[in-house]
């Protein structure tokens, strides 16, 4: 409620047009207009610390960053090279209940990566694409890439052509997983690939789903776990998530939420520690929520009294 405080309201249609005028709300009758008073935090950057080397805080309602830590530098993206992996695959509208099987990639040699998945085991494409996304699994990425119509040098085409049309300039892809540190982009570039990310309902779907068990090859069951926790924080309304970690591009997350009432994109690139992703998610949090905050009557919109909500 604002009844009882006195607004700047511009005049659109009055001898007074563009001239802004005091109106005393407090015993004001009622008028009722289409347009809502905008509802705006008053955010200070000088007042966010993170530990993130390259960190965006993005307002998807503006469309403009709350907050910008070298934003524009170029920086290995490690796994969150995965979301344009997805977006590649969901766009060839392959089906996602068909067999596909773990080769012999022989991924120990790829900077001593792990994985779960052995050779030789079989799960459907969205499987692969849940444990992708979910559980950042390199050898689900590197079958779905084996699986895509010519293969994988087709899929990494195919990944760097959406980039240049999602207007990522400083976006570069050279194989699916992240794992290769030539993988690079910047903040604000991988914005604009989450923003295109969270369109596939599926790529939503899959980033948030806490955990997902499936069969080994000897039947026995393996269940796999979301590598960002905060998705099973029910205080967080995450839309989207995909960490990444390689030596070079240091522990990387970006995240879709909603904040204080306000839909963001949050970047957080080269965090050193296991927990200063996360630690700076909360912190950015925090710091959206503590935030004042103050309405602003829309241009031309004149309202006397009502409730502003």
């Amino acid at each position: 409620m604002l009844f009882g405080q006195t607004l700047l309201v511009p005049a659109a249609h009055s001898e007074t047009a563009g001239y802004p005028f005091q109106v005393d709300v407090s015993s004001a009758v009622p008028l009722s207009f289409k347009a809502e008073p905008l509802r705006v935090l008053s955010l200070k950057a000088s007042m966010l610390k993170v530990r993130s080397h390259v960190a965006l805080v993005f307002d998807e309602q503006t469309q403009r960053p709350l907050y910008n830590k070298h934003g524009q530098t170029v920086v290995p993206i490690a796994s969150i090279t995965k979301l344009m992996t997805a977006m590649v695959v969901l766009d060839a509208h392959l089906p996602m209940d068909v067999k596909v099987s773990v080769a012999d990639d022989n991924l120990n040699k790829i900077k001593r990566a792990r994985s779960r998945l052995r050779v030789g085991m079989t799960l459907t494409r969205g499987e692969m694409l849940r444990l992708a996304l979910m559980a950042s699994e390199n050898r689900a990425a590197l079958a779905l890439a084996r699986s895509y119509p010519e293969g994988t040098p087709a899929l990494v085409a195919a990944m760097n052509a959406k980039a240049r049309a999602l207007g990522m300039e400083n976006t570069r892809f050279f194989e699916p997983t992240g794992l290769d540190s030539d993988n690079v982009s910047t903040a604000e570039d991988l914005v604009k690939m989450v923003t295109a990310a969270g369109r596939y309902t599926l790529i939503h779907q899959y980033t948030t789903t806490a955990s997902l068990s499936v069969d080994n090859l000897n039947g026995r069951t393996m269940r796999f776990g979301n590598t960002n926790p905060l998705v099973r924080n029910a205080s967080w309304d995450i839309g989207l998530s995909k960490t990444g970690f390689i030596n070079e591009a240091g522990q990387c997350l970006v995240m879709q939420a909603t904040i204080n009432h306000r839909p963001v994109i949050i970047v957080l690139l080269d965090s050193w520690g296991k927990r200063t992703r996360v630690g700076d998610a909360n912190r950015i949090r925090q710091w959206m929520e503590r935030a004042p905050i103050r309405y602003v009557v829309p241009h031309g919109a004149v309202r006397l009294a009502g409730d502003f909500h």
